[in-house]
């Protein structure tokens, strides 16, 4: 079993029981620290959610159902433990606890677009200098503002990824609507240049110390809406 293998395993099964998968940890105390690690943060998980129904249970648990149903598709590496962070966090958990747990942003942000799909057909006519106005509260982004207006942008709304407030925007791409999410850069956080599942595109990039996580149909409205980004922010 290869690295890459074994991670995917650890955090998707870190009780498996599979020959290669106990050999891997039996010939790599490294590796067996880790799938411990993950063990004990299944055991928190599973504590902190015997407390009463938080409100707004229902609406996080649609959000489970989009995110697991995600992974379901893509088999992605880590998924799972980010999917039972976002049940604990439902749950009412602890910020510090939710906040632990690794961040996959393309899986986060394809489910946040399913989830939320009515803001693809809201037209706010937003200003730039609104979005900047909402740039203010994200965490380390204070300074962070577009300098004129990148192209049309039709909703904006916070969003969380995994206890990050975020933001959330509908723009026009060359032909299509795109959806951009400006997530403040963390270490937990894992981000592709690339991603996809059976219909979305999506793609990533590092700008001005925030991830710019977009998903869209297709891939000329991607690269269209980048090039916007790439122009206008600072």
């Amino acid at each position: 079993m290869d690295e890459l293998q074994f991670r995917r395993k650890a955090y998707a099964e870190p009780n498996c029981q599979e020959p290669d998968f106990l050999q891997a940890m039996n010939n790599d105390a490294g590796k067996a620290a880790t799938v411990d690690g993950l063990k004990a943060l299944d055991q928190q998980i599973a504590k902190a959610m015997n407390v009463d129904v938080p409100e707004r249970l229902t609406e996080n648990l649609i959000l489970r159902q989009q995110l697991k149903q995600h992974h379901t598709h893509k088999r992605k590496t880590g998924f799972m433990l980010a999917m039972a962070a976002s049940v604990a966090f439902a749950a009412g958990v602890s910020f510090t606890l939710l906040r632990a747990a690794p961040v996959d942003l393309a899986d986060h942000a394809i489910a946040h677009v399913k989830h939320e799909g009515m803001a693809m057909n809201i037209n706010q006519n937003v200003s730039y200098q609104q979005v900047n106005k909402q740039l203010v509260s994200l965490v380390n982004m204070q300074d962070s503002k577009f300098t004129k207006q990148p192209g049309e942008v039709y909703y904006t709304s916070y969003c969380d990824f995994q206890g990050v407030r975020s933001l959330h925007m509908v723009m026009q791409g060359d032909n299509g609507k795109v959806t951009l999410f400006i997530v403040p850069a963390e270490e937990r956080m894992k981000f592709e240049k690339s991603f996809s599942d059976d219909k979305y595109k999506g793609m990533g990039f590092e700008k001005d110390g925030a991830y710019m996580i977009m998903v869209g149909e297709n891939q000329s409205d991607l690269n269209y809406v980048k090039k916007e980004i790439e122009g206008t922010f600072i």
